[in-house]
């Protein structure tokens, strides 16, 4: 072949014809299609249709040039007539006989020119299944085999047309109905799904990344979300590690039905109920959020004929009507707790048996573990008792009613400000062994029945230090009890941990800034089976036991001590230990699936205020080569990551404001600068 001869080439997706511009060798430079474009290719690899005359004055550049003259329009009107084609595959059929291509054009094409020959390749190398090629020879396919060549076409161009189908809906971009999908949709359809949870180790097809291209969807988790969501496949909301926790479905209607058949069985005689001491004529309260309808704490004040005060803390007994290892008590244990998300409570016991057979109900009378606690003048404690009681709520206050009783301080409700008093007094004794206090008010997102997103601050109240410190007081009450019998319950410890010296603290303004400076040096909380110090609480024995409702771990601790209350053997510390074990794995997936879920809809609230900026106060570095640090956003009671300006130190002000935001692929970029 040399310049300017007319070639087909066989390219891998089309065949295409092109003008030689320049040989070396085995490799040609040819000016490919009607643009001309400059590609090198194999001699194997191309066809000579056409040889350039010699006499000719000028060598073409591309196909469109003298003396080809060929485009779209004159190649159509010289492709093979279809008669022409039938006819040589009537005569050729059965014959065996192999043509060569030029004999090939002279039957059937429609000249014996450039531009026939060139017409007739592009034809015999398309979509035609007439004829077949081998080693440059042309035979005419047999009936049985035409109709096998059809057959396969006709499926090919159905898959096509659902290949095309699927891309176009993908591409709208509009709500679908799976069901109306076929089988490799849907297919598509639960992997995409699988990749949007975060599972990716099943690869994308091909087909599918094309598609997922075309409908200008990146090729991650976040785009893939986003895309689900246009479908109306997605919940823009959902948490892919809920999906797949003992959360997600809800209790079964068989476990409901269990549940209402034991609500039923709330004023029948129960085992032990005989022993319960009647303490229904103590002057009991519960203090709880407004919205909180699971009640597992009351309060209570006593004075002896000597006027010393004795301090009440009633904890709901749940296994009064939950039995070890039934049905109810096998699914608490596979949710080791109640999930508090944004949206609402997914509780650890039915919601009908939490909030009314197992509550601490106001007027009605309940099953309660009591403790009792006498404090020494110092806080320390000085006398205590547990026993399984009845007690009667007076009523429930919420946390705004019972600051406005302390602060008031009316003398019909002096016992409120008396126990306020006893639990101060007891806050100091712990900060005198070293516990640190490390209040600060709590900013969270709530989204209501309607969708409505709302920031919440809790702020430290007197009422709330109040019910904290007595559920730590009723803590380390059980765990002293445990510890003085030998008793294996689930104790909380924490080790030491080398504090930031005083002269450094006390440079560092009193409250986040500080707390940060605490926090950064405090080690991760422990659990055992037998009494070890907790560093930041200041005890030397300290155990979770006041929300059974909540946690299964302080149902586990109730257990324990009604073994020894029914004078049976309590579980061994190997046993309790195992149960322990089982509870970790759905106790982690809870914490992690809230802190997701309070992350998303944070993200969401800031999306809707990406417009604002907030004031805010250094606190430490991150990362501080990335110019990552730790802010505080005073407005918003919250704790976050930001972008940060050089040479911040803790309590430089700043002002915050989002960089970037996208919930869908959990992003949240925060900039601060001076």
């Amino acid at each position: 072949m040399q310049r300017g001869d007319l070639i087909g080439v066989l390219d891998a997706r089309q065949p295409r014809l092109g003008v030689v511009v320049a040989t070396a060798g085995q490799r040609l430079t040819v000016a490919q299609g009607q643009a001309g474009k400059l590609l090198k290719h194999p001699a194997r690899s191309v066809v000579l249709l056409a040889a350039l005359d010699p006499h000719l004055g000028t060598c073409p550049q591309r196909i469109s040039d003298v003396p080809w003259q060929l485009s779209d329009t004159v190649l159509a009107a010289a492709q093979p007539k279809r008669r022409d084609v039938a006819a040589a595959w009537l005569l050729l059929n059965g014959s065996g006989e192999h043509l060569s291509f030029t004999d090939w054009v002279q039957l059937a094409g429609s000249g014996t020119g450039a531009t026939a020959t060139a017409a007739a390749w592009l034809w015999l190398q398309g979509d035609q299944l007439w004829f077949s090629q081998r080693h440059g020879l042309i035979a005419a396919r047999g009936l049985q085999e035409l109709r096998l060549c059809r057959r396969q076409r006709h499926v090919e161009l159905l898959q096509q047309a659902q290949t095309k189908h699927w891309q176009h809906l993908l591409q709208r971009r509009q709500p679908l109905l799976p069901s109306s999908l076929n089988a490799s949709e849907q297919d598509d359809l639960a992997l995409l799904r699988r990749w949007a949870e975060g599972d990716c180790d099943q690869p994308l097809p091909s087909p599918l990344q094309e598609a997922l291209r075309q409908a200008k969807c990146p090729l991650d988790s976040g785009g893939i979300r986003q895309l689900l969501v246009d479908l109306g496949q997605w919940d823009r909301h959902a948490l892919p590690a809920l999906r797949s926790s003992p959360w997600a479905q809800g209790f079964s209607p068989e476990l409901e039905a269990l549940a209402a058949e034991r609500l039923d069985q709330i004023e029948a005689l129960h085992p032990g109920d005989e022993r319960r001491v009647d303490r229904t004529a103590l002057h009991a309260v519960t203090i709880d959020d407004d919205d909180t309808q699971d009640i597992d704490d009351a309060l209570s004040l006593e004075l002896d004929a000597e006027g010393r005060q004795r301090l009440w803390i009633h904890i709901s007994d749940p296994g009064r009507l939950i039995t070890p290892d039934d049905p109810l008590d096998q699914e608490a244990q596979r949710r080791g707790a109640s999930l508090y998300l944004a949206r609402g409570i997914e509780p650890m016991f039915p919601w009908v048996l939490s909030t009314q057979g197992l509550s601490l109900r106001a007027g009605q009378r309940c099953a309660a573990w009591s403790l009792w606690v006498e404090l020494a003048c110092d806080g320390s404690l000085a006398h205590y008792g547990i026993e399984r009681s009845w007690i009667r709520p007076a009523y429930r206050l919420s946390y705004a009613d019972a600051d406005e009783l302390i602060e008031l301080a009316p003398p019909q409700e002096a016992a409120l400000l008396q126990l306020n008093a006893l639990m101060q007094r007891r806050r100091r004794w712990r900060q005198s062994q070293g516990a640190l206090l490390l209040d600060q008010p709590e900013g969270r997102i709530h989204v209501d029945p309607g969708g409505d997103l709302s920031l919440h601050v809790t702020e430290p109240t007197a009422s709330r230090l109040l019910v904290a410190e007595a559920m730590i007081l009723a803590g380390a009450v059980v765990a002293e009890h445990g510890a003085a019998l030998g008793l294996p319950l689930p104790y909380r410890s924490q080790h030491p941990c080398a504090l930031p010296p005083d002269t450094q603290l006390l440079q560092l303004a009193p409250g986040p800034v500080r707390h940060a400076a605490l926090k950064q040096g405090l080690s991760r909380g422990l659990t055992g089976t037998t009494p070890a110090a907790h560093f930041s609480l200041g005890l030397q024995a300290y155990v979770q036991a006041t929300s059974p409702i909540r946690r299964y771990g302080d149902l586990l601790v109730q257990r324990q001590l009604a073994s020894l209350w029914d004078n049976q053997a309590p579980m061994s510390a190997v046993a309790l230990q195992e149960r322990l074990s089982r509870l970790e794995d759905p106790i982690r997936q809870g914490i992690q699936i809230s802190r997701d879920d309070q992350r998303h809809w944070r993200q969401e609230w800031f999306a809707c205020h990406r417009e604002q900026q907030w004031q805010a106060e250094f606190l430490r570095w991150l990362r501080q080569s990335d110019g990552l640090g730790l802010v505080w956003l005073e407005a918003l009671a919250m704790e976050l990551p930001a972008l940060c300006p050089p040479h911040c130190d803790p309590g430089t002000p700043l002002l915050v404001k989002v960089h970037r935001v996208d919930p869908l692929r959990d992003c949240l970029q925060l900039r601060a600068h001076h």
